[in-house]
């Protein structure tokens, strides 16, 4: 019963993500992401996009339980 759950949520947040980039939200590119560019290295850390996917998770996973 709990995978279920799991995959449903996962879903939801795939779905969620897939309508905002649809909408043209800079997913991945937002003020504060790292991006180095050399001849043959390139390096991205999206410090940001992180951060905010974490705020995300946390409101989401707390409503989770707040419902079951």
């Amino acid at each position: 019963m709990e995978t279920e759950k799991i995959l449903i949520g996962l879903g939801c947040i795939a779905i969620f993500a897939g309508v905002l980039i649809h909408f043209g939200v800079p997913i991945g590119k937002l003020p504060g992401d790292i991006l180095i560019k050399k001849e043959n290295f390139t390096l991205y850390i999206p410090i940001t996009t992180m951060i905010i996917a974490s705020i995300i998770f946390a409101i989401l996973f707390r409503i989770w339980r707040m419902l079951s």
